[in-house]
């Protein structure tokens, strides 16, 4: 039988540890990534990479965005909170490139590393921005959009934003490259859908009905792409090119069945990953690149399954 004094002894050696326990947890560094949203599988896929990161440098990671990509006021909400807790380094992607700069110069002179992820912000703030190449990645929709219309004839655009950086490159690099290289082709509107595929499904729609002898359509993301591939099953338009940004399950079917001809693909799990990573990176000191590069593909019926493509789209 134990003692009395054996028994405190075991009690207090069973506090000890999990006075540990808690103390190691808590010592954790905290790094909250307030994303765009979470109606698009794409974000769940940067959730995933964050996720890996966070197991890999031992950091408490919490990914949160709002319920859509046109609820700027609502993000802003969720950057303030995360900045109340006073995370040790905090991961951003701006819905708004200019609305979160007063909380980011807060974040800045609290000592607080900044990593931009997806979308850059209209500043010298975040350290970093891990993200794709938007322009050059647009610019290569419009090459492939191109040489499938045979270089001349209309097309139109769905955008996604008119305010985050990557509405904005992405927009411009497929009008920029659409203007430098191909003079045959006339790009009639650019709409928007504020990333909405029920939205962007009515802009698309609309732009089918103003312009019958349109040729291609462009989606700058996975929204505005579905929007556009169901605005062309709905109004059952023939021979029209669709090019998509982005992956999910939608763009995947539509692109097996030919109803879009091929869409680019960023690489969403390393852009958490190396959101993360940079994170760590800044608070141990180590210097970072202004951009950290994730890459992109285009992919077609005839690649989808090529084990490099897959690797990097999402369902």
């Amino acid at each position: 039988m134990l003692s009395r004094r054996t028994l405190i002894g075991l009690i207090s050696a069973v506090s000890i540890i999990a006075t540990s326990s808690v103390v190691k947890a808590d010592d954790q560094l905290y790094i909250p990534l307030v994303s765009k949203g979470f109606q698009h599988q794409f974000w769940q896929a940067v959730k995933q990479g964050a996720d890996q990161a966070a197991e890999e440098f031992d950091v408490r990671v919490t990914f949160e965005g709002p319920d859509t990509e046109a609820q700027v006021d609502r993000q802003i909400d969720m950057l303030a909170a995360a900045l109340a807790n006073k995370p040790a380094a905090i991961g951003f992607a701006a819905l708004d490139s200019q609305a979160a700069i007063p909380l980011l110069r807060k974040a800045q002179k609290a000592g607080i590393p900044v990593v931009a992820f997806d979308s850059g912000v209209a500043s010298d703030i975040p350290l970093t921005t891990a993200t794709t190449d938007n322009v050059a990645a647009s610019a290569l929709a419009a090459d492939k959009m191109a040489g499938l219309i045979g270089n001349k004839g209309q097309v139109a655009v769905i955008a996604h934003s008119q305010t985050g950086t990557t509405g904005i490159d992405r927009r411009d690099g497929f009008l920029n490259r659409m203007k430098a290289a191909y003079p045959n082709i006339e790009v009639v509107t650019v709409q928007y859908g504020d990333g909405d595929q029920l939205k962007s499904t009515e802009v698309a729609r609309a732009v089918l009905t103003s312009y019958p002898n349109l040729v291609g359509m462009f989606g700058t993301n996975e929204g505005s792409a579905v929007g556009v591939v169901n605005a062309v099953r709905e109004s059952n338009v023939k021979n029209l090119v669709v090019i998509g940004f982005d992956s999910g399950q939608a763009q995947m079917d539509a692109i097996r069945s030919g109803l879009m001809a091929g869409a680019i693909t960023q690489n969403p799990v390393g852009i958490g990953y190396e959101t993360v990573k940079a994170a760590v990176m800044a608070l141990k000191g180590q210097s970072l690149p202004k951009v950290i590069d994730t890459g992109f593909y285009y992919y077609t019926a005839k690649n989808i399954d090529d084990p490099k493509i897959a690797a990097v789209l999402y369902k």
